[in-house]
Parts: structure tokens; sequence; C-alpha cells
């Protein structure tokens, strides 16, 4: 394994930062997760588009132009010889003071690692998942916009563990005024009455690449998509559900709360879907 650190690469157990780096001490800084299928990197673009922008709206200077950042992507895969796994890049303030200022950091640092990943059981994008509800509310959009992809996870961790401790793989998240907002690094969707719906970013969830790339998928095979806002009742009643994500990929929902969806297996919908993506990534 070769990871990437501010233009060297380094071995799994040599590739270090400083203990004094403003993403250690602040969780000052970006990531993004994204896949390798059949040697092509998913989405990356899209992926590109989402950092920079994030960065931009913090006043991080990543010190690459777009294209040289791809490049540097594209040289971690092929130096890794990965033809399936995933890629996670960060960026991070920079070494600074101990102090919480932003400008003690002189230089930004950039980290690149190419790894295997299998985010749940493979039998399991066949059978489908339990999920519950976490009482951890989502950082509400009015406090720090959603689509900032941050290094800080934190809520997102406290949520993963009421999950874990309920017996389930993934817990969804509600803002704080009570709307099904999103899982703990997934989109999640319904479908109602032959209807596709999904939050809208505005209730503070993150537009995921996999979750658009499903939206688009679903305007080709004629499905109607409806961006809405939904309470747990939704859920409770929907007739199919799946989460969507870089790591995730399309897994279906069989209950949430322990309220079968459907007939408790995935719907014709999903596994619709499910396919098409399928036939996307390699293709």
């Amino acid at each position: 394994m070769e990871i990437y650190i501010d233009g060297s690469w380094y071995g799994k157990y040599d590739a270090k930062i400083s203990v004094y780096d403003h993403g250690l001490l602040y969780g000052d800084g970006l990531f993004e997760g994204i896949r390798i299928y059949g040697g092509k990197i998913f989405k990356l673009k899209e992926h590109m588009d989402r950092l920079f922008e994030g960065a931009h709206v913090i006043r991080l200077d990543l010190g690459h132009s777009k294209e040289e950042l791809m490049e540097i992507v594209e040289e971690a895969v092929k130096r890794n010889k990965k033809e399936n796994g995933y890629i996670r890049l960060l960026a991070t303030r920079g070494v600074g003071t101990m102090g919480i200022s932003p400008f003690t950091c002189p230089k930004s640092s950039l980290v690149i690692i190419v790894e295997d990943i299998q985010l749940y059981p493979a039998e399991l994008y066949d059978t489908g998942i339990p999920i519950v509800t976490a009482a951890t509310r989502r950082l509400s959009g009015r406090i720090f916009d959603p689509r900032i992809k941050s290094l800080n996870y934190l809520n997102n961790v406290m949520a993963k563990m009421e999950a874990v401790d309920a017996g389930c793989l993934e817990a969804v998240m509600l803002n704080d005024e009570g709307y099904v907002c999103e899982c703990t690094g997934d989109n999640i969707f319904i479908v109602k009455n032959g209807i596709l719906m999904t939050p809208g970013s505005f209730h503070g969830m993150l537009e995921g690449i996999t979750r658009n790339t499903i939206i688009d998928l679903a305007g080709e095979t004629g499905f109607l998509f409806q961006e809405r806002t939904m309470t747990r009742f939704d859920l409770y009643t929907a007739d199919e559900c799946f989460l969507t994500g870089s790591g995730a990929e399309l897994i279906p929902v069989t209950a949430v709360d322990k309220r079968e969806i459907g007939d408790g297996k995935p719907g014709p919908v999903t596994l619709a879907l499910k396919e098409a993506f399928t036939k996307l990534i390699y293709s």
C-alpha cells in the first residue's frame, strides 16, 4: 500500500501526520469517499466539484487545481493496483498552533488512501437490512451547512453507536424539527404508490454522489421522483425503502424501528434501480 501525503508516498505504517494538524486538533478539514470499479474511479469529477466547493466555503486553499488533484488521485489508484476499492481523500487545514484560529496554519495538508471496503455483508444486498431511528439528531442546516463534508462526524458516530446497540448496522437521523434527514453515512429513499422519494438538502442532509446518481437513473428508467419532507410515519408506511452511499452503494431496508417495510423484502423499484446502478458502475 502507498499512501499520499503532501507530495510524497509512504507505506501504511510509515504514513503519519503531525499532532499539531488542525484536522486532528479541531476537525478542521474536508474529506471525500470515492469508489473504484473495474479499475475506473467512479464519479471523480463530481467528488472533486464537491470538495472544491466545500474548500471555497471554509476558505481552505487545497494547494492544487482540480485537474492536478484528479491526476494525483488517479496515480494513487495506479500505484496501489486497485481494480475495485475505495479512496479516502482528506484535506486538512494543516499544521498550526494550539489555538483554534486557522490563520496559524500556513499550508493545508492532503492525504489520499486507497483501500478495500466492504461496508455491509454481501448477502444483505439481496435480503436487505433493518434500521432504527437514532435519538441523536443531525446537525441543523441553520447551524452548519450539510453540503460541507467536514472531518467532524461526531454526531454521526454517536448515532452509529445507537444503531449497533440496537443490533442494527445503520440508523436514520432526524433533523432538529423531527423530519427525516439521512442515515449516519447513507442517504435514504422510500417508494410509496410507485413514486420514489427522498429528503432534500434543505432538511440538513448531504447530497451524496450515489444519491444523485440514483435520482438520475430513476429518471432514465421512467420512475416518478420527488424530493419531499418526510417523518417517521412516511418511513413506517412506505412500500419500499433503501439506502445509498459511496460505501453502501444501494442496499434495501426491510424494517424501520421494527415496522416491516412492504412485505419485508426488497421491492421492485429498489431491485430495478439496484440493477441499473450495477450496470452503470461496471459499464
